[in-house]
């Protein structure tokens, strides 16, 4: 994940909102389908620039939606996030990275802002990682705190310098305690 974009996740509310988000993913080289279901037989599907897209109604959907992200496949979900549907998914969702809600938020490949506004959407398992980093934690410590493994804490760590426009761990934490403080 060193210059790759992260994967999109989206969960907006109806399709008008979906359809303006996918039209942005596809302008910024994102390749765009509709369902869930990624009958490739390479697990990790990241390279392919993938973005599945549908409604969310049912806890079997959440699921494909979820094992799709979990595979790289950016997703766009049209869901409640007021139901207990789309709160699942939403959940889920944000243990694999950062997940927007708002449709006009910018999208991987899309100039912008640079993130300027509303600030870096860091998921909350970036955000612990990142909180016991500053507090001097080691990486491994900081994993097993967060009872993750090293491995899954390194790329959580790695989606958050990415989101935080970063280069570095270190860079990552001082722009966390920046926003922190902000905050």
């Amino acid at each position: 994940m060193t210059g790759e974009p992260t994967a999109p996740r989206y969960i907006v509310d109806g399709g008008a909102e979906a359809t303006s988000v996918l039209r942005r993913l596809a302008r910024a080289g994102w390749t765009t389908r509709e369902g869930f279901a990624l009958p490739e037989t390479t697990w990790d599907v990241t390279d392919a620039k993938l973005v599945l897209f549908g409604r969310v109604a049912d806890s079997d959907t959440a699921e494909l939606a979820v094992l799709a992200a979990a595979r790289g496949a950016g997703v766009v979900a049209m869901s409640d996030v007021a139901s207990d549907v789309g709160r699942a998914l939403l959940a889920d969702l944000t243990r694999i990275g950062p997940v927007s809600t708002d449709p006009d938020a910018p999208v991987a490949g899309e100039s912008g802002d640079g993130g300027a506004g509303s600030g870096p959407q860091l998921a909350p398992e970036q955000r612990a990682l990142l909180e016991r980093l500053a507090g001097g934690e080691t990486i491994a410590a900081a994993a097993a705190a967060e009872f993750l493994s090293l491995r899954t804490a390194n790329r959580r760590i790695a989606e958050a310098r990415e989101v935080l426009g970063v280069r570095t761990t270190r860079e990552a934490v001082l722009a966390y305690l920046r926003i922190r403080k902000d905050s």
